[in-house]
């Protein structure tokens, strides 16, 4: 079986795919509602939040197209931070509902400046909320969202976070930093098949929520906390991929949030130093070079596309490309989730035997 090191999805472990197996159940009935209210607390915990968290039946995307339908309305002010192919996403959701977005846009491989978003925000006071993506897989960089955050909140501004890939693998105290909704995805460090979006929202969103006009319908957030409260979710849930989380939160309760936080920050540097043991240089600014993805530059003569190529093939490892305008120029490691050192050491050891074979240091 091929090792899986995309930055998703991630590798589910046996447990968590054997949960899936389990009989349907009426998503109506107390035994629905005991499994919904068990995740929602576990997750709270996660997101180290006191706020609402609804489970959404959808992928990452969907759960910001829902953070933007519930908190805005059309011609809306927004400030759009990216640094990458999901920032552009993000602002590309809320321009399609109408949205007014002014872009900020930062070189590929480099964080979001805070002194470029203040001056932003100083330029504009209008400005109703600010998108902002936690950890870009497109770059393998993760933002400091605690400085931006704490910005935003100086201007008393809405901030909506993309966490997909982050929450879970990379701290995000969301009561802590002032986030007013938080996106996640199953299929990233949860450890759980594509399927399931998680959000948080506070109470600055909840009032954003009451005021906002972009269409909603299988999104509402006011849908989803009606039926929370009875135990249910408004539309069919993906009922496998519920089973699936409820065991992910119990193995990774065991393991405790910390430790998991601890664990991929070890694992995030043992990745970067073998990669550069190796002779091949970091993509991404390594003072934020994320610990869920590597982005890994190409080098010399090095066919990337070859090298994926010979990884996947001859040693059943399976690396992510470029997106977009970065195709073939770099590669990317994912270490999210279900990733142990020994899995890491198995694609430095792999990457050493390939490099030469694709190009590299001929």
């Amino acid at each position: 079986m091929a090792q899986l090191r995309i930055p998703g999805p991630t590798p589910c472990p046996d447990e968590v795919l054997q949960a899936m197996t389990k009989q349907m159940i009426n998503h109506r009935g107390p035994e629905f509602a005991q499994i919904v209210q068990g995740i929602t607390d576990q997750l709270k915990t996660f997101f180290q939040t006191e706020n609402d968290v609804f489970i959404l039946t959808g992928s990452g995307t969907g759960g910001l197209e829902a953070a933007v339908v519930n908190t805005l309305s059309p011609d809306d002010k927004v400030l759009s931070i990216s640094i990458g192919v999901f920032g552009d996403r993000f602002a590309t959701i809320a321009r399609t509902f109408g949205a007014e977005v002014t872009p900020l846009n930062f070189e590929w491989g480099k964080a979001a400046d805070v002194d470029e978003i203040r001056r932003a925000l100083e330029a504009d006071t209008a400005i109703k909320a600010v998108l902002v993506t936690h950890n870009e897989t497109s770059t393998g960089v993760t933002n400091d969202l605690e400085a931006i955050s704490a910005l935003i909140k100086e201007f008393d501004k809405l901030i909506l976070v993309d966490a997909v890939s982050s929450l879970s693998a990379i701290d995000l105290p969301v009561d802590k930093w002032g986030c007013d909704v938080v996106v996640t995805g199953s299929q990233k460090g949860w450890m759980v098949p594509p399927g399931l979006a998680m959000i948080s929202i506070s109470e600055a969103a909840w009032q954003a929520h009451a005021q906002a006009k972009m269409p909603r319908f299988y999104w509402d957030f006011s849908k989803a906390k009606i039926y929370l409260e009875k135990g249910q979710t408004p539309w069919t849930p993906g009922m496998p991929m519920v089973f699936a989380l409820a065991k992910a939160l119990d193995m990774m309760a065991k393991e405790g949030l910390f430790n998991i936080l601890a664990r991929h920050i070890k694992i995030g540097q043992m990745t970067r130093d073998g990669v550069k043991t190796l002779g091949l240089p970091l993509f991404a600014d390594e003072k934020y070079a994320s610990n869920s993805v590597t982005s890994v530059a190409g080098a010399g003569s090095l066919n990337i596309k070859k090298l994926i190529t010979i990884m996947r093939e001859e040693h059943g490892i399976v690396l992510g490309g470029g997106q977009l305008t970065l195709g073939g120029k770099i590669f990317r490691i994912g270490h999210m989730g279900f990733v142990s050192e020994a899995d890491i050491q198995g694609v430095l050891d792999a990457l050493k035997i390939a490099l030469p074979k694709a190009g590299f240091g001929g």
